[in-house]
């Protein structure tokens, strides 16, 4: 074993190590899987419609609470007196640009999704109100949906995602433990239990939900992809072999990127697509309704405070009717167990490229930064939308999402270029999201590994590929299986809920023992203990002055540095307050032996 380097992580200089039961126990559930899925569609179909169904009707309310609650704890975190504790250790500074950060959590996080829901979400909102609510005129209609869009993705995924990324950041550059989720827990849990049975069931499941939640999201992309061709005039209608060879290319180009590391590969890629998007949002916010996108921004932002109390509370109680519970599976509660099936691997990704961040730069960065574009994004192509169907383009007719969005282009001059532009985003968008998977599967797979063989993360996504490919051809190229797929990722994914209260519990209990807390506290003790003693010995007319201490005691060893956690001084008591003349100790709780003396002396 190599000795890792001065001021590197432990971890970091050690080869990869395969867990053999973390890795064969997921081989194996994955392969089992896809025999089910390939021999006993139908079966499949039927078993994770009822279980979703089920866990939507009994579980909702839970989703619903804790994606709010995931919020106010990340957020009083950032506010709070742990918000200027660094995620690494106090000397490092950020290991990326801010530009680059921000773009690389962004299109890992939801990139993609932005791409398939930027134009259908408002949409679908506009043309049928969700229950409960009653717009007076199209106006109000606007306001509404766009609330509603941005309830399901600003705050509350981002959050999401930021509570679990916190949380292994902390543990791993703070902690200097293993970089995995297992490690979080070793407060609650213990070492032997965060490394035992416990840890490798957490990391199991984590990597199981990662490859189906990759599978498919790289079938989708291949479905609006194939879209994109039909639109062009390329292919006539979208065929079976289209699509899995669409799969094919960009498994290729994501197992590339992701052998090649996270500096080189996700980096150039997330910065590209930046620029990419950034080129598409304005020319459709030229050639669009400008002045309506403007309006819509100030609008929206304040429609959604306005209606985020009631938004965040709607459950099944909110009217009674069951067209609330219909529409709370189909969107809210959907939302809510789709980020929290991405939590794993997100959250450790982005955990992996916030080193040397304080809290409050990361809450800041992760939730309200991606959340602010998320505003601008949907303003532009969803106000686009809106403002189109009402003047009659008949978008809402689409038959599919990623057609919706094609048809807005095709309503402005440059269609084809625009439409070719939308293809390539969503290529990267899945490039950049998947290789970070498989680089995360990777790790989880090696004992929390810095950089996990270049043969585990190209098998994670091999396999990834053949997942959505196999899924594809269940389902005849129509999405069908993918739509199980999605589900069984929901269903999969759902314990994480308990996992990430566990996680925050762990996380908390860990920074009341941080080194710049703890230090902090001796220091508020010291100066309280100087305050109390000048009142009673010179009746309020003192001074507060530190200087060095008296060193350790000749023939004896100086005191040693306390432990992570320790108070140190802790166990002497109190020297005494120095007069004018000189008489008195020293003062406060460093002691004889302490880098100095805190006391007071008469004014």
């Amino acid at each position: 074993m190599r000795a890792a380097l001065p001021g590197r992580h432990p971890y970091e200089d050690r080869p990869p190590v395969t867990d053999k039961i973390v890795f064969g126990v997921t081989a194996a559930l994955t392969l089992a899987f896809v025999l089910w899925g390939s021999a006993f569609t139908k079966n499949l179909e039927s078993v994770s419609d009822t279980l979703l169904g089920g866990l939507m009707h009994n579980g909702g309310w839970a989703f619903v609470l804790a994606a709010s609650g995931f919020v106010v704890f990340a957020l009083w975190l950032a506010v709070s007196r742990y918000g200027r504790i660094p995620l690494g250790q106090e000397h490092e500074g950020p290991e990326f640009r801010t530009v680059s950060w921000v773009a690389m959590m962004f299109s890992a996080g939801m990139g993609i999704g932005l791409m398939f829901y930027g134009v259908s979400e408002p949409l679908a909102h506009f043309t049928t109100p969700p229950p409960g609510t009653d717009p007076a005129d199209a106006a109000d209609a606007m306001q509404t949906a766009m609330a509603t869009t941005l309830f399901h993705w600003t705050l509350h995924p981002w959050a999401i995602y930021a509570v679990v990324g916190l949380a292994i950041a902390y543990s791993t550059f703070r902690r200097r433990r293993r970089q995995s989720i297992s490690a979080v827990f070793e407060p609650l849990l213990g070492k032997r239990a965060a490394d035992g049975a416990p840890g490798r069931f957490v990391d199991v499941l984590a990597i199981f939900a990662t490859l189906f939640g990759s599978a498919t999201s790289l079938g989708l992309g291949a479905l609006q992809i194939a879209s994109g061709f039909r639109e062009l005039g390329w292919m006539a209608k979208m065929s079976t072999g289209l699509l899995i060879a669409i799969i094919g290319v960009l498994t290729a180009c994501f197992v590339f990127s992701a052998v090649s590391g996270v500096e080189r590969g996700i980096q150039w890629l997330s910065n590209t697509n930046m620029v990419l998007a950034v080129v598409l949002a304005v020319f459709v916010f030229v050639a669009g309704p400008t002045i309506l996108i403007l309006d819509l921004i100030p609008t929206s932002l304040a429609a959604y405070l306005e209606e985020l109390p009631q938004l965040a509370g709607r459950t099944e109680a909110s009217t009674g009717g069951g067209e609330v519970a219909e529409w709370l599976s189909s969107w809210t509660v959907f939302y809510w167990a789709w980020w929290i099936s991405w939590t794993p691997f997100v959250g450790m990704f982005i955990a992996r490229i916030s080193r040397g961040r304080t809290i409050r730069q990361f809450v800041g960065g992760v939730i309200l930064v991606p959340s602010t574009v998320s505003l601008v994004w949907f303003a532009v192509f969803g106000g686009t939308a809106m403002h189109l169907q009402q003047r009659g383009a008949g978008l809402a007719e689409a038959s599919t999402q990623e057609g919706q969005l094609f048809g807005v282009l095709q309503e402005f001059p440059i269609a084809g270029v625009m439409s070719l532009l939308v293809m390539i985003l969503v290529g990267i968008f899945f490039v950049s999201g998947a290789d970070a998977a498989s680089i995360v599967m990777g790790t989880l797979s090696q004992k929390g590994t810095f950089e996990p063989a270049r043969f585990v993360v190209i098998f994670w996504g091999v396999v990834t590929g053949g997942v959505a490919a196999v899924m594809l051809l269940v389902g005849q190229g129509k999405g069908d299986a993918l739509a199980g797929l999605q589900q069984l990722t929901i269903l999969v994914a759902a314990p994480f809920v308990l996992v990430m209260i566990g996680m925050c519990v762990a996380l908390l209990r860990d920074l009341r023992q941080d080194p710049l807390i703890v230090r902090g506290e001796v220091a508020e003790e010291a100066i309280e203990s100087a305050v109390i003693a000048g009142h009673e010995k010179y009746a309020g007319e003192f001074e507060i002055r530190i200087g060095p201490g008296a060193g350790p005691v000749a023939g004896t060893e100086p005191a040693p540095e306390p432990e992570p956690g320790q108070r140190p001084g802790s166990g002497t008591e109190p020297g005494e307050a120095r007069g004018r003349d000189g008489s008195g100790g020293s003062g406060g709780t460093g002691g004889s032996g302490g880098p100095g003396g805190t006391g007071p002396g008469p004014r």
